[in-house]
C-alpha cells in the first residue's frame, strides 16, 4: 500500500491524491473533547488519517503525537493506534486501504468496555 500522497500542480492551483485505483473506504471520524477511541489494530487494512479540526492526540505504535491541522498520518495494518480529542471536537478524515470490516478491529484498551477477548 502506498505511504505517500501525490500532489499535481494545475494552472488553477493543485490537487492532492490519496488513492488511485485501490479498494478504499473513506470516513470522517469525530471524537468529542475528552474522549478517545479504543487502542486498536486491524489485520486487513492500513489507514491514512488527515486531521481536519480540533486538538488531537494520536498514538501510533509507541509514538504519541499532537498533529497540527492538516497533518497526514499513516497507520500500517497490525499497528496499535488511538485517536483522542484534547480540546474541542476532533475530526479526522480516514482513508482505509484494503478490506474494510468493523469486525476486523482488535481492541487492547477501551474505556467503554469493548476490549476484544
Amino acid at each position: 500500500m502506498p505511504n505517500s500522497t501525490i500532489v499535481v500542480e494545475k494552472p488553477w492551483g493543485r490537487f492532492v491524491q490519496y488513492t488511485l485505483n485501490e479498494p478504499s473506504t473513506v470516513k470522517i471520524l469525530e471524537v468529542e473533547e475528552g474522549h478517545a477511541t479504543s487502542l486498536q489494530s486491524h489485520r486487513l487494512r492500513d489507514e491514512r488519517w488527515i486531521v481536519l479540526d480540533g486538538e488531537a492526540e494520536v498514538c501510533i505504535g509507541d509514538d504519541i503525537l499532537t498533529p497540527a491541522l492538516g497533518a497526514e498520518l499513516f497507520i500500517p495494518r497490525e499497528t496499535k493506534h488511538r485517536l483522542a480529542a484534547r480540546r474541542g471536537t476532533v475530526r479526522v478524515l480516514e482513508i482505509s486501504l484494503g478490506f474494510f470490516d468493523e469486525n476486523d478491529i482488535v481492541r487492547y484498551e477501551d474505556v467503554y468496555g469493548r476490549v476484544t477477548e
